[in-house]
């Protein structure tokens, strides 16, 4: 088979595209035959290289697959077959820890991701356990470039939002740097949840296609850099009640002046860098939550599934590109062109 791959950590150059043995399938496994595999910006930090994370190489990225599965393996339940088109769970987990035991596989104690912490689906074709694989339901309209956008930026910014900011009819949410996948959930998710959405984003197109999406007010952060200020001239100074944020030390303070009394910052990523500084009188006196969010659970991603299959949410594709062009495409999601999520085909 082809795949995309990598020998040695660095820049966008070090993805070669190249053949690779077909990966062998257990008894409890099955092989997918790839039909798409969309970008994250996690595919950015593994390839760069993330310290302490030893990876065997080459490695293959790719959290977010879809296809079909080519070959069960002979403990496979029946539900699984030759021909079907699925989705796959991007979560690793043990299955026996106390946090997979109550349903909570992105808190087990030896968590991983496709992709990142084995290899994942810039290929031909993929084997996964198949308690992974997630049917597409025949009704589905999805074609495999959207099914491809979903499982990762879903399942996070459903746990972002519903499990761990609660995000309520009437509340107002601000979601930073619109344009990429997990932002683009959130925005569709909070709308659906009944919430007024305020984004971010550093240029005017991109706040004119999040206002398309629903998005009620746009902020262009390069031309008003104090963000915070404008988030309460359209609140009325009262602030907003949640603060999607995966920007980090950049944004940090500016997101926790920007929140009500009583608000909510939730995040899943820190591009800016780890170390951000928090005013803990700002804290305790607006008695603020800070909520760190990773993935989401098994359930979760069902749960947002639901309102996938049935229209109810809708990914967004930039653009789709041959996994030959892995190199480029990675260049565009590093220089933040695209307006939703980049997709290779093999």
């Amino acid at each position: 088979m082809k795949a995309a791959v990598f020998h040695e950590y660095g820049s966008p150059e070090v993805l070669k595209y190249e053949d690779f043995p077909i990966p062998e399938i257990g008894s409890n496994q099955v092989l997918v035959e790839v039909k798409a595999v969309a970008l994250n910006h996690l595919d950015l930090l593994v390839r760069k290289g993330i310290p302490g994370l030893k990876l065997e190489l080459p490695h293959i990225l790719g959290s977010d697959i879809s296809g079909i599965i080519k070959e069960t393996g002979s403990a496979v339940a029946e539900g699984l077959y030759a021909s079907q088109k699925v989705i796959i769970d991007p979560n690793l987990s043990c299955g026996v820890c106390e946090f997979c035991i109550r349903g909570e596989e992105s808190l087990c104690v030896d968590y991983g991701i496709l992709g990142e912490h084995s290899r994942g689906g810039y290929a031909d074709f993929i084997s996964v356990d198949e308690k992974n694989i997630i049917p597409i339901p025949e009704y589905s309209e999805l074609d495999f470039s959207q099914a491809a956008a979903v499982p990762l930026t879903f399942m996070t910014a459903w746990r972002m939002l519903v499990t761990k900011a609660r995000v309520r009819p009437g509340d107002d949410v601000l979601i930073l740097g619109i344009g990429g996948g997990v932002a683009l959930a959130a925005l569709q998710i909070a709308k659906t949840a009944g919430a007024r959405v305020l984004v971010t984003s550093s240029t005017d197109e991109k706040l004119e296609k999040a206002i398309e999406l629903g998005a009620s007010v746009g902020i262009n952060y390069k031309t008003n850099p104090d963000f915070h200020k404008e988030v309460w001239n359209f609140t009325n100074r009262r602030g907003v009640d949640i603060v999607v944020d995966s920007v980090g030390e950049a944004t940090w303070e500016k997101s926790l002046r920007s929140l009500s009394k009583g608000g909510k910052l939730v995040t899943c990523g820190a591009t800016t860098g780890p170390n951000a500084t928090t005013n803990l009188n700002l804290l305790f006196w607006k008695q603020l939550e800070i909520l760190g969010s990773t993935m989401g659970s098994r359930s979760e991603l069902r749960d947002v599934l639901k309102l996938v299959w049935n229209g109810q949410l809708n990914p967004v594709v930039d653009r789709i590109l041959p996994l030959s062009k892995a190199q480029k495409a990675h260049e565009i999601l590093e220089k933040s062109e695209q307006f939703g999520k980049l997709v290779l085909k093999p």
